[in-house]
């Protein structure tokens, strides 16, 4: 029923497009592709990260350690269940 638009209706689209954006298209569609660019990049940079998180061996991962660590919270209850 609602699927990828066909060929009259990718026509009917670049039609209302251009009516709407006229000499601005091309400004519009370069803004649109840098975004989707940026974004991919984004994506790219946290599968990297993930990829080496999963890597790398559970002696080698970032610990927090216990005495110089400071967790601020406002609720009391948290703060009295961490203490013990």
């Amino acid at each position: 029923m609602f699927g990828m638009p066909g060929g009259i209706e990718w026509i009917i689209i670049l039609i209302v497009a251009l009516l709407i954006f006229g000499k601005r298209l091309p400004e519009v569609m370069k803004s649109l592709g840098k975004g989707v660019v940026e974004f991919k990049k984004g994506i790219r940079g946290i599968e990297d990260e993930v990829e080496d998180t999963v890597s790398k061996k559970p002696d080698e991962l970032k610990t927090a350690d216990k005495k110089h660590d400071k967790i601020e919270t406002n609720d009391k209850k948290n703060v009295e269940e961490m203490k013990g």
